[in-house]
């Protein structure tokens, strides 16, 4: 990390294919071992199972999806005189996005399906609905900001 000046920030260019910056975020998510072709080809396929089950736009249901799996609040440790506390603090919007987008592409790869795809695209509709693992990840970080607000006071 540089001494001197925070690197700057690069713009995220929106997808060629969708024209949307979060599915391009998903494509770089999804990516493993620089295999972009490959994550694009397993986001259209997730899009196309979502279009053909549902019947509503997929990039509406994948906006969705992230928003209701985006955190408000984490927990960050934050030691204190030899004790080490659990602070709650605000997650910014660019942070949150992340950890939405990493949620939903972990508990897509940990569920049972046969393709990829087909796994997103359940984890994504299931998140567009309230449900499944990545909302539930949200609603227990948020629970446990809640139980150490106590501890607020030690924000940094």
């Amino acid at each position: 990390m540089s001494r001197r000046n925070a690197a700057e920030k690069r713009p995220v260019l929106p997808d060629p294919q969708f024209n949307n910056r979060l599915a391009s975020m998903m494509v770089h998510r999804l990516m493993k071992h620089g295999k972009k072709s490959t994550a694009q080809k397993i986001l259209s396929d997730a899009f196309g199972l979502i279009n053909e089950r549902t019947g509503s736009d997929p990039i509406e249901l994948f906006e969705t999806a992230v928003k209701n799996v985006t955190p408000l609040v984490e927990v960050r440790a934050r030691r204190v005189g030899g004790a080490t506390y659990q602070v709650p603090m605000e997650v910014r919007q660019e942070r949150g996005i992340a950890m939405a987008l990493r949620w939903l592409v972990n508990f897509s790869r940990s569920r049972n399906g046969r393709s990829m795809a087909q796994k997103l695209a359940g984890e994504l509709m299931d998140a567009a609905n309230e449900a499944g693992n990545a909302v539930r990840k949200r609603e227990e970080t948020h629970k446990m900001a809640e139980a150490n607000k106590a501890f607020a006071h030690y924000r940094y």
